[in-house]
């Protein structure tokens, strides 16, 4: 009994003890269940109410993408319809910034970068620049090649974020030929999109040359697709699509063979060709050395190819349109000054001799003198002393007016030829002179004008555009590259006032310079009969740069050309053969 009670009674005190901690249990169980429940809240108020929209919007976005498409740009063809620009099949590599955090970016670029040879940096700065909050894709390489593709498909097949497209890519099938009138391409910087809203992300415009003054007609119509995406990025269904419109394909007045002669001839040397269409002006090849390729801009540009670019000099200077001093290519202008001011006849003749002497000081003549010549023979035999008589007799006023009314200067509308970066010539006057250098005008400044020497600048575009008013009779051409403008009023050549007397003279006068002057190299029998004039500028401390300028053939001429090769000596061993080689190409149809 004892050991019954002792049971009981223990079992009693038990379930005291149990009924005054009882209360305790539930109000600890109540603040756990509590602070879960506002744990719970807190981070249910930030998803739904603070992240909500981003939240909803990256879910849209695993959801509907729009992809934008490229518009291809226009084909440039020559003017026998060949292919100068065109466009082929390529892949390029995109990310979608919203697919991945900032930190694993980092990383992903750096798998990438070997991949494609673009520097992680890059990568990080073009989605920098985009945003990581951004819905539209980023591409960081163009023209990926196929062993790149295989390898990028397999490493990268479980990276989110990373999209290879086939697209159209720019490709210029002639190399270099042409390189500074076509220019290059490539994709829109923050500054250009900041100017051109419509511009939409990733748009490849022009950057250089044709492709970048008549741009809006080469871009085109980006279109779109909107399509449905899993979770892995891949696509369900398509759910509509704007179709791109491509840009519009251009017919050039350039030669691709004539360009190419040029170019060759004037091989690895500093210089520039230019030869126009001596009816309408029409621009058949424009040279400049050194140059380079544009193809490699239509990718990402490797570190060794821009090093090998900066080791030239200048390759993207376009040399037919700086200032040269013309040496005697000037005296044509020299002469149509003589005898447009009326001051001289066509029939004029003076006297020469081995130097004149103009305020003490000497002024020589190539050799011993010529005699009493004329005009013709001044050409033919470049006499010095002739032409310094012209100078001081007409001053640099008469010079200078009709050295614009041939094409010198702002005559010579760049506007039309739709190439930036180009400069005018100069002849200046007293007046000028004064303003510039706050020098007074020297009677010897008008006797070393006279052949082109002194403060004369011409562009060798200029002094083509000066031969071709004696090759087609007296009409200033306006150098233009689209074949539509040809024979339009805007290009319509204009009348330089010049007699047709003055004109015949001058142009028979260069003619006797291929028949018996310092040109003869392109008497060769290969081409017909031409005209030209040959010069030899002095340059301050280093050799002198050759010049040529003519025309072919002789009757009934076509072209007009312009050639100078920087520090290359005389114009008829260094420049005239240039010419030659432009003429046997073009005279081989």
């Amino acid at each position: 009994m004892v050991t019954g009670q002792t049971s009981f009674f223990s079992k009693i005190s038990t379930n005291k003890t149990d009924s005054k901690r009882s209360p305790i249990r539930p109000f600890v169980l109540m603040s756990i269940v509590t602070v879960l429940l506002g744990v719970c809240g807190v981070r249910l108020t930030q998803l739904q109410i603070v992240e909500g929209e981003e939240y909803r919007q990256r879910a849209e976005d695993n959801r509907i993408r729009l992809i934008p498409i490229p518009a291809a740009r226009g084909n440039l063809v020559d003017r026998k319809g060949k292919l100068m620009a065109a466009n082929q099949l390529a892949r390029a590599v995109y990310l979608w910034p919203r697919e991945q955090q900032p930190e694993q970016w980092k990383e992903t670029a750096k798998k990438l970068s070997p991949l494609l040879d673009v520097s992680s940096e890059e990568i990080i700065k073009k989605i920098d620049e985009t945003g990581y909050t951004s819905g539209m894709p980023v591409r960081i390489a163009q023209r990926i090649d196929p062993e790149a593709f295989v390898t990028l498909a397999e490493a990268m097949a479980d990276v989110p974020g990373i999209e290879v497209r086939a697209e159209s890519s720019r490709y210029y099938p002639e190399g270099n030929t042409g390189a500074h009138v076509l220019g290059y391409i490539g994709e829109a910087t923050q500054e250009d999109l900041m100017a051109n809203p419509d511009y939409p992300m990733g748009i490849i415009i022009g950057k250089m040359g044709i492709e970048k003054t008549i741009n809006a007609q080469l871009t085109g119509v980006w279109g779109n697709r909107l399509v449905e995406v899993n979770a892995n990025g891949e696509e369900i269904r398509e759910l509509g699509v704007r179709s791109a419109i491509s840009g519009e394909p251009l017919k050039l007045t350039l030669d691709a063979e004539v360009q190419k002669a040029a170019e060759r001839a004037l091989g690895s040397r500093r210089g520039a060709v230019v030869v126009l269409d001596v009816k309408t002006g029409g621009v058949i090849a424009m040279a400049s050395g050194p140059s380079f390729d544009p193809n490699i801009f239509t990718r990402n540009v490797r570190a060794a190819e821009w090093q090998r670019l900066q080791e030239l000099e200048n390759p993207f200077l376009n040399r037919a349109l700086q200032g040269y001093p013309p040496g005697s290519t000037f005296k044509m202008v020299t002469a149509a000054a003589g005898i447009g001011t009326g001051k001289y006849h066509p029939d004029s003749y003076l006297g020469t001799s081995s130097y004149i002497v103009v305020g003490g000081i000497a002024f020589h003549e190539h050799s011993g003198g010529y005699g009493v010549i004329g005009f013709r023979d001044a050409l033919a035999y470049s006499s010095n002393t002739f032409f310094y008589q012209i100078g001081m007799e007409v001053g640099p006023e008469a010079i200078a007016q009709w050295g614009s009314k041939l094409g010198i200067g702002e005559s010579t509308s760049l506007d039309i030829l739709g190439l930036d970066g180009g400069t005018h010539g100069m002849i200046p006057t007293p007046e000028e002179k004064l303003r510039m250098y706050n020098e007074p005008w020297y009677a010897g400044d008008s006797v070393t004008m006279g052949i082109g020497q002194g403060m004369v600048l011409c562009t060798p575009l200029e002094l083509a555009v000066m031969s071709a008013v004696f090759a087609n009779g007296g009409n200033r051409v306006k150098p233009h590259f689209l074949a539509s403008q040809s024979n339009t009023p805007l290009t319509k050549p204009e009348p330089v006032g010049l007699s047709p007397e003055a004109v015949s003279v001058i142009k028979q006068g260069m003619v006797d310079v291929v028949q018996k002057g310092t040109a003869r190299v392109l008497n060769d029998g290969t081409v017909p009969l031409s005209g030209g004039k040959t010069g030899t500028s002095e340059v301050l401390g280093q050799p002198s740069h050759a010049l040529f300028v003519g025309f072919a053939p002789a009757v009934n001429p076509e072209i007009s050309i312009a050639v100078v090769v920087e520090n290359g000596g005389y114009g008829g061993v260094a420049a005239a053969p240039v010419a030659l080689e432009v003429y046997r190409t073009y005279f081989k149809k």
